[in-house]
């Protein structure tokens, strides 16, 4: 037993090289999937310094929104962009009738804000768009093509590519701008933030429409692979694991938990999921979390912070 739980999966992957970089190359394309949910909930992080429980349901209320308006005859440029613009209005919504009432207060209130925030969202996409199955189709391409023996999907290179790009712009918009700056002092401390002039209110907006565009794209990749529907709003749960390995503070970070996550399910899955009598992908990067938890729990990237009590 003890062979085949530590020697046999590795003789595997020497046998078939080919076979294993598929795997792992899968596994990356998946990881950025995630990643993709994962840089929603660390901009909210990182400016308030809480848990946004209704990251998940906004991926899901972007994409509704998106694939309703498509249904009734709007050209897909203009949906896209009139949902760039209802995520707008929504993040004023979201400041003026939740965020600007509960300034510096604990961080468990904060958070179970957004759990109501989720409920209210996912049957305002309901009540709006109905609940059906929804296929997306926004252009994006499909085909597989096949590499030195391994095989590639178009579909998978996009949204790799839109994952990197976004986490450029994110870095430089966080560590190089004015806004940035402001957003990590926000984090910090609300009434401090507030004392030397910066608009906390402004900060806010910004950020929640910020998270709502990333929400967006996430929506458009993981409708169009797997289409619209409401159990898109459960995929913020396998976006935990990512922000603990990655850290909750750290834009570059939520890609690496999200690559390291996507790889290790996909291999554990091949190699070691006979052995447990398969579907160890299910639950393999909740262990992971669980182990980087016990040992590092800032996770790689995160901040380390000590409170006096």
């Amino acid at each position: 037993m003890l062979y085949d739980v530590l020697i046999a999966p590795f003789l595997d992957m020497a046998d078939s090289p080919v076979f294993f970089a598929e795997v792992v190359i899968v596994g990356l394309l998946t990881g950025v999937m995630y990643s993709l949910v994962a840089l929603g909930f660390v901009l909210i992080f990182k400016a308030s310094g809480v848990f946004n429980f209704a990251q998940g349901v906004m991926v899901l209320f972007a994409a509704l929104t998106l694939v309703g308006l498509m249904e009734h005859g709007v050209p897909t440029w203009l949906a896209l962009i009139l949902t760039v613009v209802i995520m707008v209005v929504l993040a004023y919504g979201i400041e003026w009738f939740m965020l600007r009432r509960l300034v510096n207060q604990e961080g468990i209130i904060l958070f179970m804000a957004t759990i109501g925030l989720s409920f209210v969202l996912q049957g305002l996409g309901e009540t709006m768009w109905g609940s059906n199955v929804k296929a997306l189709d926004i252009g994006i391409p499909d085909a597989s093509f096949e590499v030195s023996g391994i095989l590639l999907n178009e579909f998978d290179l996009f949204a790799a590519a839109s994952g990197a790009v976004l986490v450029a712009v994110l870095a430089v918009f966080f560590h190089y701008t004015r806004i940035g700056r402001a957003l990590r002092a926000v984090a910090d401390d609300h009434q401090a933030a507030l004392s030397v002039g910066i608009p906390l209110k402004t900060i806010w907006v910004i950020v929640w429409a910020v998270a709502g565009m990333v929400g967006l794209v996430a929506g458009i990749m993981w409708g169009a692979k797997s289409g619209v529907q409401f159990s898109l709003s459960l995929i913020a749960l396998k976006a935990l694991p990512v922000l603990i390995l990655g850290g909750f503070t750290s834009v570059p970070g939520a890609i690496v938990g999200g690559l390291i996550i996507g790889v290790g399910e996909k291999v554990a899955e091949i190699y070691w999921g006979p052995l447990f009598g398969g579907a160890i992908e299910n639950w393999f990067a909740y262990v992971l979390a669980l182990v980087f938890l016990l040992f590092r729990p800032q996770g790689l990237f995160g901040e380390r912070i000590i409170e006096r009590v």
